[in-house]
Order: C-alpha cells, then sequence, then structure tokens
C-alpha cells in the first residue's frame, strides 16, 4: 500500500493538536491533587487528556491511508512541538543538545518519508 499525502498530513495535524496535551499537564502538575473533585475540576488536566484524545482519533483514519512503518515515525514531530510549545507557553529554555535532537528527529522522520 501506498502512503497517501493526506494520511500524512492527518498525521501531522494531530500531531500539533495532541502536542499541546503536554503543556496543559504540564500546568495542571502546579495545582494537582489527587482527589476526585481536585481531578475534576482541574481543567488543565481535562484538557489535556482531551488534547490527547483528539490527537489519537485524527490518527486513526490517518492509518487506512498508508503504512504504518510510513505514518509512525511522523509521531516523532510532536517531541518537536513540544519544545516549541514549551518555550512559548512556559519558558523553558532551548539548549544546544535540545536543538541538536530536534535536528535528528527531522532527519529521521525524512528519510523514513523517503523510504516509502
Amino acid at each position: 500500500m501506498e502512503t497517501q499525502l493526506w494520511a500524512i498530513g492527518l498525521v501531522v495535524v494531530a500531531c500539533v493538536i495532541g502536542s499541546f496535551g503536554p503543556i496543559l499537564l504540564k500546568k495542571a502538575s502546579k495545582d494537582i491533587k489527587f482527589n476526585l473533585k481536585s481531578l475534576m475540576t482541574n481543567y488543565n488536566l481535562i484538557g489535556g487528556y482531551a488534547l490527547y484524545g483528539i490527537g489519537t482519533l485524527l490518527f486513526i483514519p490517518a492509518l487506512q491511508g498508508g503504512e504504518l512503518s510510513v505514518l509512525y515515525p511522523f509521531v516523532g514531530l510532536t517531541y518537536i512541538w513540544v519544545s516549541f510549545w514549551s518555550m512559548k507557553f512556559l519558558n523553558e529554555k532551548m539548549t544546544k543538545l535540545k536543538w541538536t535532537g530536534i535536528a535528528l528527529i527531522i532527519i529521521g522522520v525524512i528519510f523514513i518519508g523517503l523510504g516509502s
């Protein structure tokens, strides 16, 4: 089965949406208390899980449009998005080592994409 471009696009969209999940979970971690009331009213926690879920639900139909061995490495792009969102929304700093990791992820996704 040849991987369709729309399937790759859908995986990338799913990754972008899903990448906001960890950002909200990090924000939720400041106010987390392990009791039912606190968990039910922590909107960052609920939003983080919801965004993870939406990303996953978008990934499922993409699987119909291509090979898993081609599509799944694109999930690695989530790490890149999380790094960018962490800088923007959490004021985290990027080091040379982190930038190197991002470059290696991009190179790896390109190599796998070219191998399809």
